[in-house]
């Protein structure tokens, strides 16, 4: 007999676009929960209009980054300006979905009759959970913007980079990677909420809050000591060795290193062979290799230019140094670790056609996940979900798409 799913039952009206509702509401489709992805093409996800395309030729429905964040979900397309498809999507919601998840600015669900005040009066067991940059309230929770913009505000791109650089804004959109896990949490919550009392509720959730958690240590030493933790590019005032070191082989190779303690300084010594400069007393402490912290990276290097960076992480890891190979996108595509626990998952889109997708990065061992079909095309399932959710008659779906409604 099959597993089940650990969410399955579970139905989930996504009204969410970009990268935290997306991704959030993905893992509770790969654990078991049906999905229904609610967009629409008069003003199309911005991942479904970014890079990378298939082929690299743009189209709503060739965008590997809209793909990888919407498997196993059905998708509708409702132009929800017009009061026909506002009425499509409440049925979906008053009539199936235990919850709503919606990633817009305050006052946009109000417009549409959607909000989780005029639902709960038909369906007090509804859970509605709203996640916006700077959350629902407050003077700036109106302000548009995404995870690029996000990370300003959080203040990693102050921290990113190097002293004598302008800051750097950390690659891909950081704050919705930090927050989408809290998502999934609190949603979690709220159903167990349910279950003991039968009663739903909304839950509105800010990513620069979720984000900012993440600067905890940095903050409370501005609070606490008045020091304003700045730009250091690969460097850390708590490890010496710490950077990336060129290694041996073709193009870019390199390899992460990270020396904490004196202890370890001692056992990277002897890897490296004890060579006379790291016997100088000015590296004896973290101290001393701090204060001397350029010759130091010159000297290890010379060392890791003569292997390969696998042969520089083996070294050291097995004598208890941090040290990791610098992978690129081939080498993650590629990696044994990462394909032994199905990290890549093929699956066939029907434009983009064989595209990898990612599951949750977590294993059940009573209850596994599953990717059951690609991310949608715009608009691929209306015809199901309008007749086999919604019970639509072929009359009343013609007066839909007559009316534009399902743009």
């Amino acid at each position: 007999m099959a597993k089940k799913r650990i969410f399955e039952g579970l139905k989930i009206a996504d009204f969410t676009w970009l990268g935290v509702g997306p991704i959030a509401t993905k893992f509770m489709a790969e654990m078991g929960a049906t999905v229904i992805h609610i967009e629409s093409s008069t003003r199309p996800d911005i991942c479904r209009v970014s890079a990378p395309y298939k082929d690299w030729q743009p189209g709503i429905n060739r965008s590997a980054f809209f793909a990888v964040y919407n498997d196993s979900k059905y998708g509708i397309s409702l132009n929800l300006k017009m009061p026909q498809a506002q009425k499509v999507a409440k049925r979906i919601i008053t009539e199936w979905a235990d919850v709503v998840a919606d990633a817009h600015l305050p006052g946009i669900m109000e417009s549409w009759g959607l909000d989780y005040e005029t639902l709960k009066k038909e369906r007090p067991d509804l859970i509605h959970v709203a996640t916006a940059m700077q959350g629902k309230t407050g003077p700036y929770s109106k302000m548009p913007g995404h995870g690029m913009v996000g990370v300003s505000l959080g203040g990693f791109t102050h921290l990113t980079g190097w002293p004598d650089r302008e800051p750097t804004v950390p690659f891909g959109a950081l704050t919705d990677y930090l927050t989408f896990p809290h998502m999934v949490t609190v949603l979690i919550a709220a159903l167990l909420y349910r279950k003991k009392t039968g009663k739903g509720q909304y839950i509105e959730l800010s990513q620069l809050e979720c984000s900012v958690q993440y600067l905890a240590p940095p903050l409370m030493d501005y609070m606490i000591n008045g020091r304003i933790l700045t730009r250091m590019g690969n460097l850390s005032p708590y490890a010496a060795p710490h950077t990336t070191y060129r290694c041996k082989g073709e193009g870019e190779k390199w390899c992460a290193i990270a020396v904490s303690t004196d202890e370890e300084w001692q056992s990277f010594c002897r890897v490296i062979g004890n060579p006379e400069w790291a016997g100088n007393p000015k590296f004896a402490t973290l101290e001393g290799r701090k204060a001397n912290e350029d010759e130091l990276n010159e000297m290890v290097e010379q060392w890791t230019m003569n292997y390969t960076p696998h042969e520089v992480m083996t070294r050291l890891q097995e004598a208890g140094v941090a040290a990791g190979v610098v992978e690129s996108c081939e080498e993650l595509v590629a990696d044994p670790q990462l394909n032994h626990r199905g990290t890549h998952v093929i699956l066939e889109h029907p434009e983009i056609g064989p595209h990898i997708y990612q599951p949750p990065p977590y294993r059940f061992s009573k209850t596994p996940h599953e990717l059951t079909m690609p991310a949608p095309c715009m608009g691929q399932h209306n015809e199901y979900i309008l007749k086999e959710v919604l019970a639509m008659s072929d009359d009343e779906i013609a007066d839909l798409l007559v009316a534009g409604a399902l743009e």
